[in-house]
């Protein structure tokens, strides 16, 4: 087999996703996606596609996977861990319901400022709540507070996989039973089943074995329903059951 196909590489973001078809994933976006993508979307999209970590972008039918799911769980009290730009926390904002909210955590406020006049724009900031710091100090904070016990209906993490262990030990018992967490980058470019001989490269190399021992914790987690869905680089959806 020749280098070529051998390599797990970060394919640009438009095109992120496992599909072995750059058209048939095109054919996706440009029938489905696309069309019906809020302007304020694809303005943060665009501005993100072209910045330096834009390979951190989830995909726009991820975007609109996680709005539809939001929308069908009547949900209103939500969490983001990993926020970057933003375009998964104007997704849910913008499915939430007026009164609606997102507390959103991440370990700096520097990519998230680049997204807010398009959150601002498209007149939900209201609903968002920014937390700067790590995230697993502030969510010990969070749950100092009783109240917040049980309270969240859905909880997105999309942040440093080798704390993703240490975010669902934690987010258990923040969302309610009945309510839904999505881990996203669970499938991490398909380096999850990559033999032995397969050259990584090394910013997935080095989380790779994070990723699979978090899959392996989660697919044997029973107070949870389990769903791994092939949509983007795989979002991990998790509903608490007790």
């Amino acid at each position: 087999m020749g280098e070529e196909n051998q390599v797990i590489e970060n394919k640009p973001a438009l095109y992120k996703g496992l599909l072995n078809s750059d058209a048939l994933y095109n054919y996706i976006l440009e029938t489905n996606v696309f069309p019906r993508e809020h302007p304020c979307l694809k303005e943060l999209r665009e501005m993100t596609e072209i910045h330096s970590q834009g390979i951190m972008l989830i995909p726009a039918d991820e975007g609109q996977f996680l709005s539809l799911l939001i929308k069908l769980m009547n949900a209103k009290k939500t969490m983001e861990i990993g926020v970057y730009t933003g375009y998964s926390l104007l997704s849910t904002a913008l499915a939430l319901p007026s009164d609606g909210t997102i507390l959103a955590l991440d370990i700096s406020r520097e990519y998230f400022e680049l997204g807010l006049p398009m959150i601002k724009k498209a007149g939900v900031d209201h609903k968002i709540e920014f937390r700067e710091g790590p995230a697993v100090d502030l969510l010990d904070e969070i749950l100092q507070d009783e109240n917040n016990k049980g309270a969240f209906d859905f909880i997105f993490v999309d942040a440093d996989k080798n704390n993703y262990l240490n975010y669902h030990k934690r987010v258990i018992e923040l969302v309610k039973v009945g309510g839904l967490i999505g881990y996203d980058n669970t499938l991490w470019c398909g380096s999850v089943v990559a033999p032995p001989d397969t050259i990584i490269y090394e910013t997935i190399r080095n989380l790779r074995e994070y990723v699979i021992e978090f899959n392996k914790y989660i697919a044997q987690d029973s107070r949870f329903e389990v769903c791994l869905v092939s949509i983007g680089d795989g979002i991990t959806l998790c509903r608490r059951i007790k």
